[in-house]
């Protein structure tokens, strides 16, 4: 019996997770358990709550069963499914969408979706990721002409179902981005890299204080580098991406050349001698 921990970042009654969870309970040999945010914790990334406990509640279901919805984040909802919120379930794999919007390229990073399936690597668990572009086929998060789970949940779920023939690495999740419509075919790409069109635009308000003003900071329409083989080219032409991603942020060829300086150097009291 495979143990899979169902989560998001939209909620727990959001349409992308319950067609995920419909999906995956007719998987034979799978145990699902639902644990996610009682309301939508979009672009938390990893944050986590340590300075007060976390509600949690159970939810039922319209198929009669029930997932227990709380107060905290998406990393919340994983590290209660690992420390045993519910009996006799010990997570073997973290399913984190769907998530209604795409997370491509370098929106991944402050993705709560992605933010999950990153701590199911860090429990050391495999993990999958799913997000899906909107009918307006925007390449981000917004819900223009709103969602289509079907195809989404039905490839994760046959994932899930063959999982131990699909070749994932130790410390890897797979990211998943399916696009509107019906999918022009499948591809193994990687992250490709954003264009970011944010402004500082003071927003209206009726504060009369000359000190304190309200700022908008984020552009809409962020554009990407449409480079052959990334997640956001894929997607853009139709195709379900799907991307390998590992947590090891240390970056090797700095290493050596950090390793090459002479850091010690550094301890010498400020604005002394150099020579010396």
């Amino acid at each position: 019996m495979l143990h899979v921990l169902l989560t998001n970042d939209d909620g727990i009654e959001a349409d992308g997770l319950q067609a995920l969870r419909r999906a995956l309970v007719e998987v034979e040999g799978v145990r699902l358990v639902v644990i996610a945010p009682d309301g939508n914790r979009s672009a938390m990334a990893r944050s986590i709550t340590t300075r007060r406990p976390l509600w949690v509640e159970e939810v039922s279901f319209s198929d009669g069963t029930v997932g227990y919805a709380t107060d905290g984040t998406p990393v919340d909802c994983v590290r209660l499914a690992r420390l045993g919120l519910v009996e006799g379930f010990d997570a073997q794999l973290v399913v984190s969408g769907v998530n209604h919007g795409a997370n491509l390229g370098d929106d991944i990073t402050y993705s709560g979706t992605v933010a999950a399936a990153l701590e199911g690597v860090v429990l050391g668990l495999p993990a999958i990721a799913v997000s899906q572009q909107s009918r307006g086929r925007s390449l981000d998060f917004r819900y223009d002409g709103g969602f289509d789970f079907g195809v989404a949940a039905g490839f994760v779920a046959r994932l899930v179902e063959r999982l131990e023939e699909v070749p994932m690495p130790a410390g890897t999740l797979l990211n998943v981005n399916v696009p509107a419509g019906e999918p022009a075919g499948i591809e193994v790409a990687s992250l490709g890299k954003r264009i970011y069109r944010d402004e500082l635009k003071v927003a209206p308000h009726e504060d009369g204080s000359p000190t304190r003003r309200r700022y908008w900071i984020y552009g809409a329409d962020p554009g990407f580098h449409d480079e052959p083989g990334t997640d956001l080219a894929a997607v853009a032409e139709g195709r379900i991406a799907v991307t390998p991603i590992h947590f090891d942020l240390t970056d090797r060829r700095g290493l050596e050349a950090l390793r090459k300086f002479d850091l010690h150097a550094l301890l010498a009291p400020v604005g002394g001698d150099q020579g010396t």
